[in-house]
Parts: C-alpha cells; structure tokens; sequence
C-alpha cells in the first residue's frame, strides 16, 4: 500500500488550526520541529488524516482542507484506518511507527467550533518517529512490514503490592514475544473495578491485543470479566468457550471460569485464568487464531474459507 504526502501543516498551539508548509523536519521520538504535538514523553508525537476524509466534510457543504483540523500530514490514496498499531511508514526521509488510531474527545476544540465538525477523531492516526529525516509535499508514504502489539494486565492484589512475583504475566509477555508479537506495555493491577477500566481504555487505543490474566473467578473480588464487559462493545463468545474448553480436559473446575473476549474499537481484549500453567494451556489454544482475528478486527477484507 502506497500513498502521497498532500500537504504538512504545524502550529505552536494544540486544538487550532495548523499552517501548511512545503517541507518540514522529523525529529527521532520527537516529531516535527517546531510543531506543538512534538514531544518525546508521549505516543502521540505526529498526527495524520487522509485527504479523503476531509473530503466528505466538504461534501457536507464545510468550507475546510489540509490543516484545518490540526493534521501534521495530510494523506492521499492511503488506507489510514486499515493500518493496525504498530504498522511503520517510511515517508520522505523518515521512519515513522503508527502509536494510536483516532481519539477520545473529552470537550469541543476550537476546531469543532470553527469547522462546524471534527473528522481527526474518528478518522486520524497518530505516530511516533522511530527515524528522522526531511519530508516534502509530493513524498511519496510506503506502508513497511508490522508486527502485532499487545500489552499485558495481571490482577493481583498481592501482586500489585508486591507480596507475589507475577509468574503468569511474564509467561504471557515471553511466550508472545517469542512469537513476533511486540509488547508496548506490561502492568500489574490490584483487583479494583477503576483501575482496570481505565487501563482497559488507555491502551485498547494503543494496542491490537489486550491479554489480562486473573481475576476469572468466583471469589467477590474477581472482577476481570465484568469490567472487560463494559468496556467491549462486541463479544466474541468463541474465543471463552475454547478456552474453557480446552482447560476442561485437565481438570473441571475450568468450568468456573468467567473469562470473557471481545472488541474495543480495534483492539482485541482477551481475558486469561491465574495460573501460570493455564496461562500455558490458553495461549497454544488462542495464538492459532490471533493472527486472523487481529486481521478482521482491522477491516481486512480477505476470504475467511480455508
């Protein structure tokens, strides 16, 4: 997949409209010189919307282009929103590696209010500068190969204080990562309903994949598998039957676990039993999948029949 750089907007103030230029400089887990998104104490360092998008808002009569709802880059001919977390571009000189794909507005910005609308959060990404360079209007944007990514939570109030060492997280971390898999964050939770939510929607709009393990229980603080059905906005009910299932051939209290999967936005939040070796057992059911629910869940549109 290849695409065009349209135009490059900067701007020393967040939530306005930025100033087209012909070039501009990228600045290695930075972003553009003298743009007020750069910085290298967050993911979020260069945005990008494609010009498509901002075509249908002037479809709907909006007098708006390249720049008009705080884009750095604007795009051409680039599925933007196909692209999973993780994907790595190479525009002009630069390397650059997608960090998160649309946003939550808490409140209406100035340009919500100047453009009668705002397509960047719904349709914009955002990416890290993993290599800097000089970018131009007209250069050209080449899509380079990916891994997926995926964070890990354990619930654990004794392992949140550090009473426990978290054998089960690491395994999950390792036996992923050996795998390809590239891990962007690694966290160990106490068993409270906050906390998780939180953490469940942070990175749900970082990450591809979402694994927690613990918490699947019946005991009254056993919480994982409510709150992860809050967060979800579709289940996939298949993936907790297999797991069930398989756990079920080495022992029936399997059963009595509530785990659930489901779909946040583009992320897949998967929900794993406490121990380590049913972490084991669980993962060589769910990584012969992972690959081609991550796949779907990005919109790709390839034959599902064997």
């Amino acid at each position: 997949m290849r695409g065009i750089v349209v135009s490059i907007n900067v701007s020393p103030t967040k939530g306005t409209r930025k100033t087209p230029v012909e070039g501009a400089t990228l600045e290695a887990n930075h972003g553009i010189t003298g743009d007020a998104h750069a910085s290298s104490t967050w993911h979020r360092q260069v945005s990008l919307l494609a010009i498509e998008s901002i075509n249908k808002m002037r479809d709907l009569g909006l007098e708006v282009g390249p720049g008009d709802f705080a884009e750095n880059i604007t795009t051409k001919g680039i599925d933007l929103l196909s692209l999973p977390i993780g994907t790595r571009l190479r525009i002009g000189d630069a390397e650059v590696e997608v960090s998160q794909i649309g946003k939550r507005c808490h409140s209406r910005c100035n340009i919500y209010y100047q453009a009668g609308d705002c397509v960047m959060p719904r349709e914009g990404i955002f990416v890290k500068v993993l290599k800097g360079g000089e970018i131009k209007v007209g250069d050209p944007i080449e899509v380079l190969n990916y891994a997926i990514t995926f964070a890990v939570i354990t619930m654990s109030d004794r392992g949140a204080s550090g009473l426990r060492e978290d054998k089960s997280g690491r395994l999950l971390k390792e036996y992923l990562e050996e795998r390809g898999y590239q891990c962007l964050d690694y966290r160990i939770l106490p068993d409270e309903w906050g906390p998780l939510r939180e953490a469940l929607l942070e990175l749900s709009e970082r990450v591809d994949l979402v694994v927690t393990n613990g918490g699947t229980g019946l005991s009254p603080r056993d919480i994982t598998p409510d709150v992860t059905l809050e967060v979800i906005e579709r289940e996939v009910p298949g993936i907790a039957e297999a797991l069930r299932a398989e756990g079920m051939k080495k022992t029936p209290r399997a059963m009595l676990s509530r785990g659930v999967a489901g779909i946040k936005g583009r992320c897949l939040i998967v929900n794993l039993p406490g121990s380590p070796k049913a972490v084991q057992e669980s993962l060589d059911v769910l990584v012969e999948v992972l690959p081609h629910a991550i796949e779907k869940i990005k919109g790709s549109e390839k034959e599902c029949a064997r």
